[in-house]
């Protein structure tokens, strides 16, 4: 699990290979990942949007962002946590991911950036 602290929100992630999802011979990998965020803030504090960085290991590099997360913008009050799953699909069995949250402090109306931390992908025969 990897795990990284910003502006007093927390970020956990744990990744697994989707194999019975994936097809390998038509180079497709398919990965899900939990994501749990934690709100270690004494203020109530909203996700409002997220941007991703995504790499194969062919050197292929992608974007995507968008609002919420999984559709949600969810409020978090100071010790409430949240989690979903979401996935992503590579053209090689190793990849990585990494990106950041904008979130709203709602007492202030500040905006500020929450690091997701940089997570590997990999298909577990590769390890062997």
């Amino acid at each position: 699990m990897q795990t990284k602290i910003t502006e007093g929100v927390k970020v956990s992630v744990q990744t697994a290979y989707q194999a019975e999802q994936s097809n390998p011979a038509n180079g497709i990998f398919l990965f899900s990942y939990k994501i749990t965020i934690e709100n270690l803030t004494p203020y109530t504090v909203q996700l409002l949007s997220r941007h991703w960085h995504i790499f194969d290991s062919n050197g292929t590099h992608r974007e995507v962002e968008g609002d919420g997360v999984i559709g949600i913008q969810p409020v978090l009050e100071p010790g409430q946590s949240y989690n979903y799953i979401s996935g992503c699909n590579l053209k090689t069995e190793i990849g990585k991911m990494w990106g950041t949250y904008t979130f709203l402090r709602m007492v202030d109306q500040e905006r500020f950036n929450v690091t997701i931390p940089a997570f590997d992908l990999f298909c577990p025969f590769k390890m062997n």
